[in-house]
């Protein structure tokens, strides 16, 4: 404790020196190796688009954590050049490595001192936090993760960080910071679910107990409900402590600006990523026009209304498999299909997923001219049309035969008139689902359209299914007969469009193949764009795909599984992600050995019988809904679901299980063991514990450091179980 100029500094030295260790074992000469290490040539991608301002899409997360990988990036002066082809390409001249590694390093190494608050706010001692922080300071696997342009330290600092600031919102009562603390705790679920959405698990575990803690507070009859008939103002309120205030600040700290946050950064997200890039044509026409280059200098300033004589593309509103375009070409459905059924042999309708020109048609009011008139005639929710193909002048058309892929929808044709007592059945009710009134007029992109056969009553949808080589692997169009509800693959919006001036076929195809030009500009709102972006990252998912080092959650406990991040060119130099095996046996070990004490003194109890004070039990309550739990909420979940799966994924609930060694240690160390001798035997029995932890670790460090480089022998004699698939360089 120092005082000087009147201030009060006080030093845990414990504290600070973990914390050394641990920017020691995490910095340590993180520009090694200078190549791409396993995830980073992921990562590496985004981060490039970021640095040119490119949109992008990540179904895998939300952009919080590409933005901190990018902040060090544009620290260390990227300009985004580089090739991210292949795990192992050496990184060029202009890639700042240590920049682009040093926040996640930064981030695995104060994990190591919020481990050791978050055991003393646990009421533990500060050796048992010591303990904890030793643990976590030499977990082999850790420490890689920590090393690399990657983000499961990100987001253990967080969760860390939240769960720390409750705790200690929770006990400081008296504090004139407590709500602050609320309030860092707030932000830090919003950073954990920015980095990942594994941070829900925790958030969700921090809003229960958070939950209980609240209810505990309204039975708390020293505190008064009734607000009205006081003149007291809010720092009153709150000082009394006030059950509503109460209630209503923690609601606003944990829920409210979390989700306020969240949409922050999707707001900066589409701020900085305003140009045209490769991930554009997942989204809806209306985004992509939004954004710079790409479908906006395409489209800028095409006419707002479409009218009677228009030229269109219409592109689908669904995104599975691919985004396309109606599309039609002068080939016919054949005769008969492979399984025997008979079509109308007339001229085949597809969807397109390439910008082409015989994906045009020409919106025709029946027994009209092709043209738009002057004034353009607007088309509107109701009205009946006819779409014409632009290149062979052949009318949209579904009739009562089977759609080739599904038997059950009706085929959709270019109609030719083959004198076989087939009648065109071309006319199509227009259908605006987001209209506003019941005369809305159609307008280009912003307008979501179904197209209602009158005959029949079916509506034009995109099936999903792919044609077979006589359709050239096109997607195929149906009339679906039994649409019900809103489904996006039925929906259809106008992207580019012209207003037709010629009559004539021919002038009309040179017509079709030049560019769109006029002078209306449109921009989407934010929240417009941020739901599209949300719902596309909740529903549009890439094709899973074994990988080689994939593994099950049940590896995971006993570390059956490892991945190869990195192998030198020419030596057996190699960074694995390999866990330190004694912590992680320990940590079973110690899990099971609390969910036994637990178990025992709940029954116990039940019988009246009271081996711990109250306080003691309430201590060990809440040490196991915030390890146990963190644990468990933080597995479980993968079990349920259908992704491929890595071993890091395990990395947050592994740290909270490791904090639950020095709790189970000190609980038996004071509560259990009653005789000196017992506690000197276990007190040899933890220092033998932890010197084997760190014989491990030493062991295991040229897997995670990359070097030195080891022989074969040496990487034979590391291979501690069969299951590991450490990489042995043939000479």
């Amino acid at each position: 404790l120092w005082e000087f100029f009147g201030v009060r500094v006080e030093i845990n030295l414990l504290l600070l020196a973990v914390t050394v260790l641990a920017l020691v074992t995490r910095l340590y000469d993180i520009h090694f190796p200078r190549a791409v290490v396993f995830d980073e040539v992921y990562y590496g991608q985004f981060l490039s688009l970021y640095m040119k301002q490119v949109f992008f899409i990540d179904e895998s997360g939300p952009p919080f954590g590409h933005m901190v990988l990018a902040l060090g990036a544009y620290l260390g002066g990227f300009d985004g050049n580089f090739f991210w082809n292949r795990i192992g390409a050496e990184y060029t001249s202009n890639v700042p490595v240590w920049s682009f590694r040093v926040i996640p390093a930064l981030a695995g190494s104060f994990c190591i001192p919020l481990a050791y608050l978050l055991v003393v706010e646990l009421g533990y001692s500060h050796f048992s936090a010591l303990g904890a922080c030793v643990i976590l300071l030499i977990e082999n696997s850790l420490i890689v993760q920590s090393r690399f342009m990657l983000l499961e330290s990100v987001l253990i600092f967080f969760l860390l960080l939240a769960v720390l600031s409750y705790l200690h919102f929770h006990k400081a009562r008296n504090s004139s910071f407590r709500w602050f603390w609320l309030m860092i705790s707030g932000v830090s679920c919003a950073c954990g679910i920015g980095v990942k959405y594994m941070g829900m698990f925790t958030y969700f575990l921090l809003l229960g107990l958070t939950a209980v803690h609240t209810w505990q507070l309204i039975g708390d009859r020293t505190l008064s409900y009734v607000i009205m008939g006081t003149t007291l103002c809010f720092c009153d309120l709150c000082e009394q402590g006030k059950v509503v205030v109460q209630v209503l600040v923690r609601f606003l700290a944990l829920v409210v600006l979390p989700v306020i946050m969240y949409i922050g950064f999707f707001y900066v997200h589409l701020t900085l990523l305003y140009r045209s890039g490769p991930h554009d044509q997942m989204m809806s026409s209306a985004f992509q026009a939004s954004l710079e280059g790409g479908l906006a200098r395409i489209t800028q300033g095409q006419p707002l209304d479409v009218a009677f004589g228009s030229q269109v593309t219409l592109r689908t509103m669904s995104s599975k498999p691919v985004p396309c375009w109606l599309h039609s070409h002068k080939v016919n459905y054949p005769i008969r299909y492979e399984n025997g059924r008979g079509s109308s042999h007339q001229q085949q309708v597809t969807c397109y997923p390439f910008k082409d020109v015989n994906n045009w048609w020409i919106i025709k009011d029946p027994g009209h001219s092709l043209v738009v008139s002057s004034p353009p005639r607007p088309v509107r929710h109701g009205d009946i049309i006819q779409l014409l193909h632009g290149m062979t002048s052949r009318y949209l058309n579904t009739h009562d035969v089977a759609a080739p892929m599904s038997p059950h929808s009706q085929e959709v044709s270019g109609y030719i008139d083959f004198n076989v007592s087939m009648p065109a059945q071309n006319l199509w009710r227009v259908d605006i689902v987001n209209r506003e009134s019941d005369r809305e007029i159609w307008k280009t992109i912003l307008s979501e359209v179904q197209l209602v056969h009158v005959n029949t009553s079916a509506v034009l949808k995109l099936s999903g299914a792919s044609l077979p080589e006589w359709g050239f692997k096109q997607l195929e169009v149906v009339g679906d007969k039994i649409y019900k509800g809103y489904q996006q693959s039925g929906m259809w919006n106008v992207e580019e469009h012209r207003y037709g001036r010629s009559q004539e076929q021919k002038e009309r195809e040179l017509e079709l193949k030049s560019p769109t030009h006029s002078d209306i500009k449109r921009n989407l709102t934010f929240m417009a764009k941020f739901l599209e972006l949300q719902w596309k990252m909740l529903t549009v998912k890439n094709e899973e795909s074994e990988h080689k080092y994939c593994s099950s959650p049940l590896e995971w406990i006993t570390m059956d599984t490892n991945i190869a991040y990195w192998l030198h060119p020419s030596s057996n130099a190699q960074i694995q992600l390999i866990g330190n095996i004694v912590n992680w046996t320990i940590a079973n070990l110690a899990l099971v050995v609390y969910c036994l004490m637990f178990l025992t003194y709940l029954l116990r109890r039940r019988r009246k019988v009271e081996d711990i004070s109250q306080d003691s039990w309430e201590q060990l309550v809440l040490a196991g809904v915030v390890c146990f739990g963190g644990w468990a909420v933080n597995y479980l979940p993968f079990f349920l679901m259908e992704k491929t799966l890595f071993l890091y994924h395990y990395l947050p609930a592994l740290t909270f299980k490791i904090l639950q060694i020095p709790i189970v240690v000190e609980h038996l160390y004071i509560h259990v063991l009653k005789s000196p001798a017992q506690r000197k035997a276990f007190g040899g029995v933890i220092l033998a514990v932890l010197c084997s932890v760190y014989v491990s670790y030493h062991n295991l460090s040229p897997l995670t450091y990359g070097q030195p480089a080891l022989s074969s022998d040496e990487l034979a004699a590391l291979r501690w179980r069969e299951s590991w698939d450490i990489l042995l360089r043939k000479r």
